[in-house]
């Protein structure tokens, strides 16, 4: 990460109770969805490798406060709870960006392999406390697949909190997905979202 010039005592949101809020909108996951059954591929994998470029690729969502002053991380990795087939175990796994690897089929497999683990309980799961999430370099990616909703809201630990929460629901009739994105107002604004949700719909046409 690097510190940046960002005048925090001049912005209009850094005194409110709460700065955060929320969007979401459909994206388009035809190309993919079809891919990933025709491949025997994960499309939760992949929506989130989708989701984290997209998230990555918006410097504005990257950013956070640490003692007092403004950060910019290189990249963020990708926190998304996971539970097994019969709903009874529920863990976090820390995902790595897919830049770090050959090409997103490696990629793949090890977010696939990492989940098994750690479900079976051969790896740990993810665990940090929630106030000390904007510390580190992860966003939080959750899929809720049974609902084709239109709008979530999220619990507010802290109203200065930066970290961003994208959740992403089921594809419908039409192959729209609907994904939300909670941010802090401090850094991101329409724009900056505006900037995610076409780099999103650029990544689930590249496949």
């Amino acid at each position: 990460m690097r510190e940046i010039e960002f005048n925090l005592d001049e912005n209009p949101f850094i005194d409110l109770l709460s700065a955060r809020y929320a969007m979401s909108a459909r994206v388009n996951v035809e190309k993919m969805w079809n891919w990933c059954h025709e491949n025997d591929k994960s499309f939760f994998i992949m929506s989130m490798g989708c989701l984290m470029n997209a998230v990555n690729s918006v410097p504005e969502l990257k950013r956070r406060i640490i003692d007092g002053k403004v950060v910019e991380y290189d990249y963020l990795d990708g926190i998304s709870p996971i539970m097994d087939e019969g709903n009874e175990i529920y863990k976090e796994m820390r995902v790595k960006v897919p830049q770090e690897f050959d090409d997103i089929m490696a990629w793949h497999d090890y977010v696939r392999e990492l989940s098994s683990d750690i479900l079976s309980g051969k790896k740990e799961g993810f665990f940090i406390e929630m106030e000390k999430r904007d510390l580190t370099n992860i966003a939080n990616f959750s899929c809720i697949p049974w609902v084709d909703f239109d709008m979530i809201t999220n619990c507010v630990v802290d109203g200065n909190a930066i970290q961003p929460l994208i959740t992403w629901g089921k594809v419908n009739s039409n192959f729209e997905m609907s994904v939300s994105i909670t941010v802090s107002h401090i850094f991101v604004n329409g724009r900056e979202l505006a900037h995610f949700y076409e780099n999103a719909q650029n990544e689930f046409n590249s496949i």
